[in-house]
């Protein structure tokens, strides 16, 4: 992604953009600097075939990858989720974060799309930390709320799915994740949408999630169950501790 130029309109301003940044240079610098230069060599392999997909604006985007691979380090997380998958990138990132015998339950309705990056993930060595299961998230989630076993039984939950079902995954992760254990939302800031004016000219599929991002924003700043904090990295990230 280059600066642009005169002629052209600033990247940040076109719909999909993944960075939030008003500065296309600085993001270049970030990715040039501090991101590309320490991503996996599969990370960077699976970034560059998705990014041949006709949806690549579905993916994770590096910095959020790199960001994502941290934290799970940082709060030793061994037992994962991930709803969303597409092509994989986040749930590399993810698998190359966990330990050996780390497991992650990766949930979504096209399988086809994961696919493309199964081979990928295969050569990383990291295939067998996955539990891949095709088809809609919501009723194996009520499956697993009705199991008490499955109650606190996760580190850490990544949701990076249909806007409109947010609140219906918080509604049934919150007694799925452990005390003390994290649950990340992805797109909370929606390509910066969220503060523009009504007669704004928004692609249709932005205009119309938006509001269940504005219903899903403010319900988790109203959530005592939760401490959260909502970050400018990709399109937006919150990250909800559970503390009771």
């Amino acid at each position: 992604m280059a600066a642009t130029g005169d002629a052209q309109p600033a990247k940040h301003q076109e719909v999909g953009h993944k960075s939030l940044l008003q500065s296309d240079a600085l993001y270049q610098y970030i990715l040039e600097t501090s991101v590309y230069p320490r991503e996996p060599e599969s990370m960077k392999e699976l970034r560059e075939v998705t990014a041949k997909h006709p949806w690549n604006l579905m993916t994770t985007s590096a910095d959020e990858g790199q960001f994502l691979n941290l934290l799970l380090k940082l709060i030793n997380a061994k037992n994962t989720m991930e709803i969303g998958v597409y092509t994989g990138y986040s749930l590399l990132s993810t698998a190359l974060a966990l330990p050996e015998d780390g497991k992650i339950l990766a949930l979504d309705i096209n399988r086809e799309n994961y696919e493309i990056g199964l081979p990928i993930i295969e050569k990383a060595g990291v295939a067998h930390k996955i539990d891949f299961r095709e088809g809609p998230a919501l009723p194996l989630l009520d499956q697993m709320v009705d199991d008490v076993t499955f109650h606190g039984s996760f580190d850490f939950i990544f949701v990076d799915a249909d806007k409109d079902n947010y609140l219906n995954y918080h509604k049934r992760l919150i007694d799925l994740v452990k005390i003390g254990g994290v649950i990340g939302y992805d797109n909370t800031l929606w390509n910066g949408s969220l503060v523009a004016p009504p007669d704004a000219p928004l692609r249709k599929y932005v205009r119309y999630y938006r509001d269940f991002v504005l219903e899903l924003n403010k319900a988790l700043a109203a959530d005592s169950r939760v401490e959260i904090c909502q970050l400018p990295v990709g399109d937006g990230i919150t990250l909800c501790r559970r503390i009771s």
